[in-house]
């Protein structure tokens, strides 16, 4: 586990940021772990990305990710191949311009933290020739970004939004705290601790940083975190609305849920996705139904009283009314068996 201990200062800058490039990393990540053989929802976006890898030279520079993800299995790795958002919604262009830009002396310094016996081969030519280095990955991940992230971006885009407009919401009704206590991901907030799922054992003290949230698509229900930067930690954990690169396939199952012939599937499906407070366009995107399913699913729980809609600014939310909650807690799925866990 990494053991982050947040102090109230730090807790008290939190903000929550949008990365393409940390999306492109993430998914080049996942492409590492999984190859083309990537679990529901990715399983149809890793075939095609993996051959893009494969098969575009154009892309070769992106390997030094995949060396990075295998070298990471025993040790942290420098953040400075996935530079920190400096606004909350950076365009593509902006941080490939900001990786373009890299300063030779930032790299070297944490080369020589993480490697102060010398770097491994895989990262010379980031030594030797450190613009033009910096320079190919920033056009490679371009190019990636073409072929295999653009197509969804729009609907990623929706669903990151909707994410910042959910957990915004949580910070400033409800806090830090909450907003810690529900990331998910197997991630433990025992005041004043937030405690990650790794391999190794790690304590950090951040007693006077900035908290930044990176909610990502790509995370594939692993949380991370980067602690070079002097004054900012980041934590990126998974984004609701993972569902959409299924293309329509639904989540495999391997036991039917009791809720489904109480209230049929749809609506089994959304009455559970109101755990967490949601929009119809959000609950639709994680889902992946068609919004107006999710309208009317929506209408006929609320109708039903276990379900409530409420206006939060200019987007209306639904969640669960008490008698919602005694329901699920009948209907609960007791022993992790008998759905996969799924990445919405």
């Amino acid at each position: 586990m990494i053991r982050i201990h947040l102090g109230s200062l730090t807790l008290a800058r939190t903000r929550i940021a949008i990365s393409p490039l940390n999306e492109s990393v993430a998914a080049l990540e996942l492409l590492h772990r999984y190859g083309p053989q990537a679990p529901w929802p990715y399983t149809e976006w890793a075939r095609r990305a993996w051959e893009v890898l494969r098969t575009v030279p154009q892309v070769a520079a992106l390997h030094v990710h995949l060396h990075l993800a295998e070298a990471g299995r025993g040790q942290r790795t420098p953040d400075v191949f996935e530079p920190m958002p400096e606004v909350s919604e950076p365009e593509l262009g902006q941080e490939l311009d900001a990786l373009r830009g890299t300063p030779s002396e930032l790299a070297e310094a944490q080369f020589a933290t993480h490697w102060p016996g010398g770097v491994p081969d895989f990262l010379v030519p980031y030594q030797r020739d450190h613009a033009g280095a910096f320079a190919a990955l920033a056009d490679a991940h371009g190019e990636f970004w073409r072929l295999a992230i653009a197509p969804h971006w729009p609907s990623m885009r929706t669903a990151l939004d909707e994410e910042v407009l959910l957990r915004a919401r949580s910070l400033a009704t409800a806090g830090p705290e909450s907003l810690l206590a529900r990331l998910g991901g197997r991630t433990v907030w025992e005041p004043p601790v937030l405690s990650l799922p790794k391999s190794r054992e790690t304590q950090l003290v951040a007693a006077d940083q900035r908290l930044l949230l990176l909610p990502l698509v790509f995370a594939g229900d692993r949380v991370g975190c980067s602690t070079d930067h002097p004054e900012i930690l980041r934590v990126s954990y998974q984004a609701r609305g993972a569902a959409l690169l299924a293309g329509g396939i639904p989540a495999p199952t391997t036991e039917p849920d009791r809720l489904i012939p109480l209230v049929g599937s749809r609506r089994a499906q959304v009455l559970r996705a109101l755990e967490t407070p949601s929009t119809t366009t959000a609950m639709a995107t994680a889902l992946g139904l068609a919004p107006s399913t999710v309208s009317e699913q929506l209408s006929a729980l609320v109708d039903a009283g276990v379900a409530y809609r409420r206006r939060s600014g200019r987007s209306v939310l639904y969640g669960l009314e008490p008698a919602g909650e005694v329901l699920l807690a009948l209907f609960q799925l007791t022993d992790g068996t008998i759905r996969p866990r799924r990445i919405l």
